[in-house]
């Protein structure tokens, strides 16, 4: 009976699509032990290094004596703790919202998102990109769904017109796309919302802490705040906590509360993550160096990985260096981490077919030194995978 699960694995690695996790030991970093070794983590979303801030320890210590471990239940039942409502109301000073509420991941937050705001007989309008919680959620809606190609917004304008008069409709994207590193065009993509009657969705993910004013985001760094029905973001990766919050209207909180399953139907976040994640936020108001530098070793790194002559797109702390077909890639990543240096290879279904690249992301704790030796490794990398 259990031969299928064989026959998948093997036709997984038939396509070079095979993949195994790898273990890091100690704290992450700017450098990590992967598998026992030493490395430059180049393939982390702790973008401002915040992941073992002893501001956060200490966060988490405190709320451990104050609050014990688990939360106990879902937020409906008697899981709703002092630290969920403190870490909401920070939130939405963050973001510059009426109300904001706590999702346990990114995934659940997207999901319950999606699925609450429309049904059958309603309309989402989807970036061929989004991210795959962004896609599922539109799934289990199950809303038509729209895909519009990656940040065409004519293509986007003759969609809004099919789409029926009578329907909801919504637009979903990512502010920064997270295997692409570019900015959705979000002036453009209100503007044709508020003249097609749509609500939008941004998925702040990977724009939460390094873009906008305190890190607020990019909706936030554009002043399209009141513009927006929902900015999601995460807590566990630039902020270097756990969990996703969803920043909108009181209205809006109250309706995902009472309809939102991902939200509903699961044990609430526990307080030591709570008291971790406002205390990245507060961080990163007091520490906007954090950015500054993230910018100056992002842009020192791309502008290298270009003048060696490697394909880069994006415009962001993520760095795509196109490779094209799974295998060449995969060889690369593992030339870089053989020379001490973690650059992880990202593949189909993640990324369309012909579209294997390197995800390369900077931190703000890293160091030029580091930059350079990075650069220094692609260079030998190149040359030793061409050769």
């Amino acid at each position: 009976m259990a031969d299928f699960i064989e026959r998948q694995l093997e036709e997984i690695r038939s396509r070079n699509l095979y993949r195994q996790l790898k273990v890091v030991d100690g704290e992450q970093d700017a450098t990590v032990r992967l598998n026992g070794r030493e490395v430059l983590n180049l393939s982390s979303n702790n973008y401002l290094g915040l992941a073992n801030h002893p501001a956060l320890k200490e966060a988490a210590r405190e709320a451990l004596d104050r609050y014990g471990c688990g939360s106990g239940a879902s937020r409906l039942i008697s899981g709703n703790m002092t630290a969920h409502e403190e870490l909401e109301q920070r939130i939405a000073r963050f973001k510059g919202t009426e109300a904001a509420l706590v999702f346990n991941s990114g995934y659940q937050a997207n999901v319950g998102i999606i699925a609450t705001l429309v049904e059958k007989d309603d309309v989402v309008l989807s970036d061929q990109l989004n991210h795959a919680s962004i896609i599922d959620g539109c799934r289990l809606s199950r809303a038509a769904v729209s895909v519009y190609r990656h940040c065409d917004m004519d293509h986007l304008a003759s969609l809004l017109a099919e789409a029926p008069a009578t329907a909801r409709k919504l637009i979903a994207t990512e502010s920064i796309f997270s295997m692409d590193g570019d900015i959705a065009p979000l002036g453009e993509i209100v503007e044709l919302a508020e003249r097609h009657g749509a609500m939008v969705m941004v998925d702040e993910a990977h724009a939460t802490g390094v873009r906008g004013p305190d890190g607020a985001g990019v909706v936030a760094e554009l002043g399209l705040g009141d513009r927006v029905l929902v900015q999601m973001g995460t807590l566990g990766k630039a902020l270097g906590a756990f969990g996703a919050y969803v920043a909108g209207t009181a209205k809006l909180k109250d309706l995902l509360v009472n309809r939102a399953r991902s939200f509903i139907f699961t044990t609430s976040l526990p307080p030591v993550v709570l008291a971790m994640a406002a205390a990245a936020v507060a961080l990163v108001k007091r520490e906007p160096e954090r950015q500054c530098a993230l910018q100056r070793n992002t842009q020192r790194l791309r502008n290298g990985l270009e003048q060696l002559g490697y394909a880069v797109a994006g415009s962001t702390q993520i760095i795509p260096v196109m490779v094209g077909e799974e295998q060449p890639c995969m060889r690369l990543a593992a030339r870089l981490l053989e020379a001490g240096f973690y650059v992880q290879g990202i593949r189909p279904p993640t990324v369309p077919p012909g579209t294997s690249r390197l995800r390369v992301t900077t931190m703000a704790t890293h160091t030029t030194e580091q930059m350079d030796q990075a650069l220094d490794a692609f260079k030998q990398a190149r040359y030793m995978v061409a050769g």
